[in-house]
């Protein structure tokens, strides 16, 4: 089965995702048809490697491996694939692939966006949550000390190969990590502007235990909707400047949490599920949401097993790691917060503000 989905950006070459469920040997037949005649470079995770390379067959040359976390985000890999590339003699015409999770797909798009002012890039997502969420949109970066995807830029995958076979070696942590950003287009639907009604939040409410068992035409399903959400919101501002702020539902918080704790506590989607609980909670307490859909919301997220986070951090450090956020603007910071049922609107809070929300 594969499912073709197209994005289109103004002005940009428009590229295709292919979302299947067949086997890598098809699979890989299929990026090497695409990629034949170009040199390649594959940026892959240390895990991806072990587990995939011998049913993939990848070529040991053409591969750049990094060990697996937030922290190998960082700004002496990104110079590693560089003099990778320039080694292996890419030329403009040859091609960045990024085999793995998010963080491998950030630093390689960053790396691509940057090699000779910009190369061939493909997307190869290995998890749950960078198939749905980072390997579609052209954001790429890499992390700074005190601040979370601080340098970056905005460019394109020339093409994005999703295959719902790597998600059967997800442990259930990194599953669930991925469903928080899953969950994430449940609340924002309505607001991504998609000229079609998916119900996301009531099919992920019917279809739990599918989606836990990795049903694949569930997972197909489940990727393709939050997709077209995506595009939707990416065809329409693809730099972040209005509409596309809201793909950031719960994550002001999410980075904070992430940046205090080094990147080692927390992976990126449970970050992402405590921020909307909390923004959830100050939405109710502050009148901008009912009770029910309040309710709602949060029995969505503990079907899937999240509950709010326990562990309180001083809040003091929370708000300035929120002041650097690269959403904050005039020394204030910005959260996205829930309006109406399946639907959210940007907020900018002053840091005293900020503070009385906890």
């Amino acid at each position: 089965m594969k499912q073709t989905l197209k994005v289109q950006i103004a002005g940009k070459r428009e590229y295709d995702i292919d979302i299947t469920d067949v086997g890598f040997e098809a699979f890989m037949r299929d990026i090497d048809s695409y990629t034949q005649g170009k040199k390649r470079l594959i940026v892959v995770s240390k895990k991806v490697y072990k587990l995939y390379s011998n049913l993939l067959k990848l070529d040991r040359e053409e591969l750049l491996i990094f060990p697996d976390g937030e922290k190998e985000k960082n700004y002496k890999n990104y110079i590693k694939i560089l003099e990778y590339a320039l080694k292996r003699g890419l030329t403009r015409k040859d091609v960045i692939i990024a085999l793995g999770g998010g963080v491998v797909g950030d630093i390689a798009g960053f790396a691509a966006s940057t090699y000779m002012r910009g190369i061939n890039f493909i997307q190869v997502p290995t998890t749950l949550l960078s198939a749905v969420d980072s390997s579609v949109g052209g954001k790429t970066a890499i992390d700074l000390k005190d601040a979370k995807n601080i340098a970056g830029t905005f460019y394109q995958p020339q093409k994005v190969f999703i295959n719902i076979n790597f998600l059967k070696t997800l442990d259930k942590r990194q599953f669930l990590s991925g469903m928080g950003e899953v969950l994430k287009y449940a609340y924002i639907e309505d607001s991504c502007n998609l000229d079609v009604k998916l119900f996301l939040f009531e099919f992920l409410t019917l279809g739990v235990e599918k989606i836990l068992s990795k049903e694949p035409i569930t997972l197909i399903r489940l990727i393709e909707y939050c997709l077209k959400l995506k595009i939707a919101v990416v065809n329409q501002d693809e730099k972040e400047g209005g509409l596309r702020k809201i793909l950031n539902f719960g994550h002001t918080y999410a980075h904070a949490l992430e940046t205090i704790t080094k990147y080692r506590k927390y992976t990126h989607g449970e970050a992402v599920v405590y921020g909307m609980f909390f923004i959830f909670d100050w939405a109710y307490k502050n009148g901008l949401i009912t009770y029910s859909y309040y309710k709602l919301s949060v029995e969505l997220l503990e079907k899937y097993g999240f509950s709010p986070l326990k562990t309180s951090y001083p809040i003091e450090k929370i708000v300035e790691i929120m002041k650097k956020d690269k959403k904050a603007a005039n020394g204030n910071v910005t959260f996205i917060v829930p309006t109406e049922k399946k639907q959210v609107a940007e907020r900018s809070f002053t840091p005293f503000e900020v503070e009385q929300m906890f």
